[in-house]
C-alpha cells in the first residue's frame, strides 16, 4: 500500500510493512443519520446516536406531502429532521441534514388547516430528489420552519468538524484557525509529510476534534483530518524509517497519509495520544452543529431523549416500504406512466422517468 500525498496523489514509494498497528472503527462510514433519507424506519433507527443532540420537538406537525391529515411529531437534531405519526409511529421519516438542498415556505392545502403556509424541504439522496412538506397545526406558529432553517445553516457552516479538508484556509501566521468547540492539545514541530520523494517538513496540531498538518514553507499545503473520518492509526516501516500512518474512511476518499517524526520516542508518544483521543471522540463525537435560540428560546422543549419517548410504542417492523414514492420531487407521484416492456425483468413495467434506472430505484428502498 503506497502512502498517499496530502493532495490525494499516489506516490511511487514501496509498500510499508506493518510493525505496530492500532485499528479503530471508521465512524464516518458508519454514521448514516445526516447522510441519508430513510422512510418508515424501525425503532432502533429513531434513537439518538452518540453525539446526536435533540434541538427541538413539536407535537402538532402534519406531513402534508405523504400523510395529509395525520397529526405527528417533528424532531430536529444536530444531524437530521425526523417525523413520525402520533397514531401509528411506524409511519416515520428520517431526513439527513447533508441531504437537504433547500428549506423554504409554500402555501399548501392541508386537510386539517385548509389553505395555509407550510415548510417545504427539498432533498437529494442516491441520485433521487425528494420533497417534504410539513404544516404546523397551531395557527400562526412558524417555529418548525425557523428551527429547521437555522439548524441546517449551522450544519452547513460546520463541515470542518466532520469532513477531511485538503489545502484549506486552516492556518494564519503559523497558527491554526480554531473552531468554536475546538481545543488544541499539542503542537509537534519537525513532522515530515512523506508525500514526495524528499518529504515536506511541517507541523502537527492535535486537537480534540481533528489532526492538522501544514508545511513550514507553504501554509496552504495542509490537511485537516477529523477523528470522525479516521480509519486506522499505525506505526509502520517505510524507506524513510518508522512512519506514522493514518488512514481515512471510504467516504472521505480512503487516503493513506504517512508522516515521519523524530526521535522514535516522540513518534510513539504522538501515536499513543492520537489513538487515545480518537477513542475518546468515538465515545462522544463532536459534530460541531450549534444552534442558538437567542431571545426566542421556547420554554416547553423537554430535554428528554427521543429514544425514551418512542420506545414506549414498541418495536417497529423493518419491512420493506414503498413510502418514498409519495415524496418524489417530480410532481407526478399520483399519476401513472405508460407501460413498457423491460428486458431486464422480462415483463411490462411503468415507464421509468428520465435519468432513472431499475437499479437506482432498488437503491432507495430501505433494506
Amino acid at each position: 500500500m503506497a502512502i498517499i500525498a496530502a493532495t490525494g496523489a499516489a506516490t511511487s514509494q514501496p509498500r510499508l510493512s506493518a510493525e505496530k498497528s492500532k485499528f479503530t472503527p471508521r465512524m464516518g462510514d458508519s454514521i448514516w443519520e445526516d447522510k441519508e433519507v430513510r422512510f418508515d424506519v424501525p425503532l432502533g433507527q429513531m434513537k439518538l446516536r452518540a453525539g446526536e443532540k435533540l434541538i427541538d420537538r413539536l407535537d402538532a406537525i402534519e406531513d402534508t406531502k405523504g400523510n395529509d391529515g395525520d397529526r405527528g411529531r417533528l424532531i430536529v437534531t444536530n444531524l437530521r429532521v425526523m417525523w413520525h405519526s402520533l397514531t401509528s409511529p411506524r409511519i416515520n421519516l428520517s431526513i439527513g441534514l447533508n441531504c437537504v438542498m433547500n428549506v423554504t415556505t409554500r402555501t399548501v392545502n392541508s386537510k386539517q388547516r385548509g389553505m395555509t403556509e407550510a415548510m417545504y424541504i427539498l432533498t437529494k439522496w442516491n441520485s433521487s430528489r425528494f420533497e417534504f412538506i410539513f404544516t404546523n397545526l397551531i395557527p400562526g406558529n412558524r417555529r418548525h420552519t425557523t428551527t429547521v432553517t437555522g439548524v441546517h445553516k449551522a450544519y452547513a457552516s460546520s463541515r470542518m468538524y466532520r469532513e477531511l479538508k485538503l489545502r484549506g484556509a486552516l492556518i494564519q501566521n503559523k497558527q491554526l484557525r480554531i473552531l468554536p468547540l475546538e481545543q488544541v492539545y499539542k503542537t509537534v514541530h519537525g513532522v515530515w509529510n512523506l508525500s514526495s520523494e524528499q518529504g515536506n517538513l511541517g507541523t502537527f496540531v492535535i486537537t480534540n476534534v481533528r489532526l492538522v498538518w501544514f508545511a513550514e514553507m507553504n501554509e496552504s499545503f495542509n490537511i485537516s483530518l477529523p477523528y470522525l473520518q479516521m480509519g486506522s492509526i499505525r506505526i509502520r516501516e517505510s524507506k524513510f524509517g518508522r512512519a506514522l500512518v493514518v488512514e481515512s474512511g471510504e467516504r472521505s476518499g480512503g487516503y493513506v497519509l504517512g508522516f515521519r517524526i523524530d526521535p522514535v520516542e516522540q513518534l510513539q508518544a504522538v501515536h499513543k495520544e492520537l489513538v487515545s483521543l480518537h477513542q475518546v471522540y468515538s465515545n462522544s463525537p463532536i459534530f460541531g452543529v450549534e444552534y442558538s435560540w437567542g431571545d426566542n428560546a421556547p420554554g416547553n422543549v423537554e430535554p428528554v431523549p427521543v429514544n425514551e419517548d418512542v420506545e414506549e410504542i414498541g418495536e417497529l417492523n423493518n419491512d420493506m416500504s414503498n413510502a418514498f414514492v409519495a415524496y418524489f420531487a417530480d410532481g407526478r407521484a399520483g399519476s401513472d406512466r405508460e407501460p413498457v416492456y423491460s428486458n431486464e425483468l422480462g415483463l411490462a413495467v411503468e415507464k421509468l422517468k428520465e435519468g432513472f434506472t431499475l437499479q437506482s430505484l432498488w437503491e432507495v428502498i430501505p433494506s
